[in-house]
């Protein structure tokens, strides 16, 4: 039957006359006459009545039922059986809209419905107040010890049925607040109508609200803890939002979509990812392309276009800049609100599934930047929640961002750690997502994070690791390996901080790989020199493979090397034209020959000549032009090259993938390494050439005699190359050379990078 609180299905509550003979004192229901007080109906029409469950609803008193109902607008309401008999009035006990009315006991398992009329018609609504509670003690349990793993099944907005009835159950975590409604379209946001039960043991706030469905928009209007009401909050866990710069949650259900993508996710599963092809093409959805008059694109139109170029360029991920819901476009993502929203910039969350399954129809993996490390100010949104330092650390030297002008998570908190976690484990279990990026990982392991003396509070013992944060992490990082088999982590870390990507067991944080800022700068900086000047910044190249299995490492071309003066990749090549273009296609041979996962942002691999502008598409119509498609199809083939030979992956995170073959050619900037699988597969081995000079007859040594295939030159004519190079293998004899058994004379291009597989034995 329908009650008031607790678990108990027949009769009243059991837990309801303790509760009132609890708060007689302070003006509750009189049982003996039944009726109201003043006190009650006055706090509840004001919206201040500490337990509006005692109040409102139906409630066993001698002789039958006291049924209360708050309904502004009314100017009669009868209470109805579920066959929709009448079964009596209600009187009108406040202007406002409050009624109240006394009917026979008709059983156990007595409902009801309430018909409301005035002068301009009637209708029938559900009491929320006439039904018990969603969540239960282990809900409350699990929160307050920070371990509930599926605490995005209950918070937020859920679309169920519950005792017999059809609604959403709305739940939020706001432990200090005095009061939290759900408000929206489906009341008049109105904060009297659903006034939330308050579960003490966890400061968790829920309602159950019948006849609210999908696509219902609302937030959580809050009293703060010191009677100040707040500003009108979105949902913490809200699964859809309006499309800025309309800021409420929108009720979505995102557990129901028809996945076609196991054939994907069993391969994803099998095998260790370090030794797994990674190519990942780094994507701003709102700007990759747009559509007619500068509109965003739909998350379907970009699987149209978006997820067959990636295929047929050769990448194996797509790797997502954040589409979790944020206010300010300007961000790139990066400040959401959202954390369990995909933005509705492009669709809602259905179309945002859609889209991650065809790209595992495709064979295409796609990774989300996750952003754990701050979150904005903005009113409507975490800051500040129940007019507390609810999620951020209160005092603002661990609490405030001085270079984003954000707030910081409090990672000691129990609670706040599991809402962060939960966030983790919905992306890879409601969408499917194959990995994680974290966004600045190294302001979360330090205190002293971009801040002067006196501006961070350290460790009692004057350290400045933030151990909150490290905790935080590695159990983020062991939920998400523990219920995504195959699905990764990576840290965008760029600091020295030990065993980033070793597993927690072994003393780690526990992801799965690093991005290698290092190997970015050193190269790029390399790469910026006009080739007469390399042969004294020859360590640039050389130096990060002193550290390169410290971690496991991704080679990463992002987005912020293209932005605030920075230049394009392109832009930063010296020389006229053809040696720009020469020079970026020596950098890919180099970075994709090198051991480390790839990452690339988009327009980097057609040539984009300006800065990456997130106000707009791509410049595409530089495809049109050769050098910049030569440029696109000597990426392409770059990744294939990576795919199908293992000898270029299967290794990349380990020592014996690799081998210096040439490395001390600082005259004439030439280089030469090995690459192997580790399995006795067909070695390969690269050679570059970062000079304009041809290298005729270069003898490098290589591991075996006999016909070494060029299966890929840079400077070759299909890539606007000059032509030059070896006829499509060269002859290795069994010469040592560079303390290897054979070696071979080599035809060394200009400003380019040969790969040359050993294909058969001497004859």
């Amino acid at each position: 039957m329908p009650r008031i609180s607790g678990t108990s299905r027949c009769g009243i509550d059991p837990t309801a006359r303790a509760r009132t003979a609890r708060i007689r004192g302070r003006a509750s229901v009189n049982r003996a006459l039944w009726r109201a007080s003043n006190d009650d109906v006055a706090a509840i029409v004001a919206a201040r009545h500490p337990d509006p469950f005692a109040v409102l609803g139906l409630h066993a008193v001698p002789d039958g039922y006291a049924v209360r109902a708050f309904i502004p607008g009314a100017d009669v309401v009868a209470v109805l059986g579920e066959d929709g008999a009448p079964l009596g009035d209600l009187e009108r006990r406040h202007g406002a809209g409050f009624f109240e009315g006394r009917i026979a006991r008709l059983g156990p398992r007595f409902r009801y419905t309430l018909e409301a009329s005035n002068a301009g018609g009637s209708w029938r609504l559900k009491d929320p107040y006439a039904f018990g509670p969603t969540l239960g003690p282990l809900d409350d349990h699990l929160l307050v010890e920070g371990t509930h793993r599926q605490l995005y099944e209950r918070l937020g907005a859920q679309p169920m049925e519950h005792e017999g009835a059809a609604g959403v159950r709305f739940a939020v975590w706001a432990p200090n607040a005095q009061r939290v409604s759900v408000v929206g379209d489906f009341n008049d946001w109105d904060g009297r109508r659903h006034q939330m039960r308050k579960r003490v043991d966890s400061g968790l706030w829920e309602i159950f609200a019948p006849g609210v469905g999908e696509g219902a928009v609302y937030k959580y209007e809050i009293v703060g803890v010191h009677g100040a009401l707040m500003p009108l909050k979105a949902d913490p866990f809200g699964y859809a939002s309006e499309l800025r710069p309309s800021t409420a949650s929108v009720v979505a259900r995102t557990d129901r979509f028809a996945w076609q993508d196991d054939a994907y996710l069993a391969a994803r599963a099998a095998g260790d990812p370090r030794r797994k092809p990674f190519s990942a093409y780094e994507v701003h959805l709102g700007s990759w392309m747009r559509g007619e008059g500068g509109r965003f694109l739909s998350y379907d139109e970009l699987g149209d276009r978006l997820i067959p170029y990636a295929v047929e360029m050769g990448f194996t991920h797509l790797e997502l800049l954040p589409i979790t819901e944020h206010p300010l476009d300007a961000s790139w993502g990066y400040q959401p609100i959202g954390l369990f929203a995909p933005t509705r910039r492009f669709g809602d969350p259905a179309g945002f599934a859609r889209f991650v399954d065809r790209a595992h129809q495709a064979g295409l993996g796609v990774v989300l930047d996750w952003v754990p490390a701050h979150f904005p100010t903005d009113v409507h949104g975490l800051s500040l929640f129940d007019g507390t330092h609810l999620y951020e650390h209160a005092d603002p030297r661990r609490g405030f961002h001085p270079d984003w002008n954000t707030a910081i998570y409090d990672f000691g908190r129990r609670e706040v750690a599991n809402v962060l976690m939960a966030s983790a484990l919905y992306w890879v279990d409601r969408f499917h997502i194959d990995g994680l990026r974290v966004d600045a990982v190294a302001s979360m392991l330090y205190l002293d994070y971009s801040r002067g003396p006196g501006q961070w509070l350290p460790n009692s013992d004057g350290s400045n690791d933030n151990r909150d944060a490290v905790a935080f992490l590695k159990r983020a990082n062991e939920y998400v390996y523990a219920e995504a088999p195959g699905a990764v982590t990576i840290a965008e870390e760029s600091t020295s901080w030990s065993g980033v990507s070793s597993p927690v067991f072994a003393g780690g944080l526990g992801f799965g790989f690093k991005w290698n800022m290092g190997w970015m700068h050193d190269t790029l900086d390399y790469m910026s020199r006009d080739p007469v000047h390399r042969r004294w910044h020859h360590d640039k190249m050389t130096f990060g493979l002193l550290y390169a299995w410290s971690e496991n490492f991704v080679l990463p071309l992002s987005h912020d090397e293209v932005v605030h003066g920075k230049r394009s990749i392109l832009g930063r090549m010296p020389g006229d034209e053809w040696q720009r273009f020469a020079n970026a296609r020596v950098y890919y041979g180099l970075m994709w020959g090198y051991p480390g996962k790839k990452l690339l942002f988009m327009g980097q691999e057609f040539g984009q000549i300006s800065e990456w502008n997130f106000e707009q598409g791509l410049d595409w119509h530089l495809t049109a032009f050769w050098p910049h498609r030569g440029l696109q199809a000597w990426v392409r083939d770059l990744n294939r090259a990576y795919v199908n030979h293992p000898a270029l992956h299967a290794r990349d995170c380990e020592p014996e993938g690799f081998r210096w073959i040439v490395v001390d050619d600082r005259d004439q900037s030439v280089f030469a390494w090995q690459r192997s699988d580790g399995e006795d597969g067909p070695p390969i081995v690269v050679v570059c050439n970062f000079t304009p000079v041809p290298r005729p007859g270069y003898r490098i040594g290589l591991p075996r005699a006999g016909r070494w295939r060029e299966i890929l030159n840079s400077d070759a004519e299909i890539y606007g190359g000059s032509g030059v190079g070896n006829g499509g293998s060269v002859i290795a004899v069994e010469e040592p050379s560079h303390g290897l058994p054979a070696s071979a004379e080599v035809v060394v291009p200009p400003l380019a990078a040969l790969y040359l597989v050993w294909d058969q034995e001497p004859v």
